[in-house]
């Protein structure tokens, strides 16, 4: 079987989207061949039956340019190849601009979506879908007549524990663009809460701010330094996928502050599989955390509770962290890992029910 594949962005590189490489190469497991249409490229690194074609925005290329670089390349493939399904991860316009052509062909089209985001570009993509998939429903912010759940899809492989000692002073990690959404000021007073204790700790911010929240990004430095916290909170930036797993194997726990009714963050999961304690406020969490949510799970944008609790988790015999860490890698691989997702789209595609 042949699979089309609708990405983003295919960049090992990438930051943000860089977890899309190792999609694509779970999924080329099953198929015998991939044939790949991103919106952008860079270091492409994928296994030999994988072909990525690039409409060129790395480029420069204008919208208009890149619609017909789409449709140029999405022509010749279905001229040349015999494809049995495809899969729009994240891209709902390339699922809009190709549904016509698939349809004739009578190829099946599933799009993967998982934003609190619902565009006129989404509603049009479900209605032109087979099926749309998400990591629960939570995660999806339209019609669940054609949702199928499935979980997040984390590399659980690549996010593993290694044996590697957490940092001493104990690190606290969080790990994700520096946006308002994210709430980070939360995760800044509770350290200040901590550190006026008296508990030896640090802090690491992983991740930049997008173009439009860098005044954001400006006030919660400006908030370190008014605090007095330059020496126990640092920022380091934007690092690709295999940089981020050091990070989550030095820290001692995981934070997330982002909103309650917020989807499923990979972070967290990532974190979980790396055997990392993960704190959220994320209720969405609940099921993932199973026994451990009375200590994991503080309440929205509560600096006080937060600090509590992580307080709890530093007080903890090293038995029951032990305990807690495998009961979450356990629960992310059962749950959320990407051998479980690539299994579950072939299913899919083949038109049989996912438990």
């Amino acid at each position: 079987m042949n699979l089309l594949l609708f990405n983003l962005a295919t960049d090992y590189d990438d930051p943000i989207l860089g977890f899309a490489t190792g999609w694509v190469n779970a999924l080329a497991r099953l198929y015998d061949q991939v044939f790949v249409i991103t919106m952008r490229a860079g270091r492409v690194c994928v296994t030999p039956n994988v072909t990525v074609y690039s409409v060129g925005k790395e480029k420069g290329y204008s919208e208009v340019r890149r619609v017909f670089e789409f449709y140029r390349i999405l022509v010749k493939i279905l001229r040349q190849q015999r494809i049995d399904a495809c899969f729009s991860h994240m891209i709902p316009v390339f699922t809009v601009l190709a549904a016509p052509l698939l349809r004739v062909r009578r190829i099946p089209l599933i799009t993967w979506y998982a934003h609190r985001q619902l565009t006129t570009t989404l509603k049009l993509a479900h209605h032109l879908s087979d099926r749309m998939v998400s990591i629960n429903e939570n995660s999806y912010p339209y019609k669940k007549d054609k949702l199928v759940c499935t979980g997040h899809g984390i590399d659980t492989e690549l996010f593993c524990p290694d044996g590697t000692m957490p940092d001493d002073p104990p690190l606290l990690l969080s790990v994700g663009r520096l946006s308002p959404i994210k709430n980070l000021e939360v995760l800044i007073d509770a350290v200040e809460i901590l550190h006026k204790k008296g508990l030896r700790l640090q802090c690491v911010l992983v991740g930049d701010a997008p173009e439009h929240d860098r005044k954001y990004a400006d006030a919660l430095k400006e908030r370190v330094q008014a605090k007095g916290l330059e020496g126990t909170i640092r920022f380091v930036g934007a690092v690709s996928n295999r940089d981020v797993v050091l990070w989550y194997r030095r820290c001692t726990a995981h934070i997330n502050c982002a909103p309650a009714n917020n989807a499923v963050d990979k972070a967290v999961l990532e974190a979980m599989a790396c055997g990392k304690p993960s704190f959220t406020s994320a209720q969405s969490f609940s099921e993932t955390i199973g026994r451990w949510a009375e200590i994991l799970i503080f309440r929205e944008r509560n600096a006080e509770d937060l600090a509590q609790k992580i307080e709890i988790l530093l007080g903890m015999d090293t038995q029951n962290q032990m305990v807690m860490v495998t009961d979450l890698r356990e629960a992310v691989l059962a749950m959320h890992s990407l051998k479980e997702l690539g299994e579950k789209m072939a299913m899919l595609f083949c038109g049989h029910a996912v438990v």
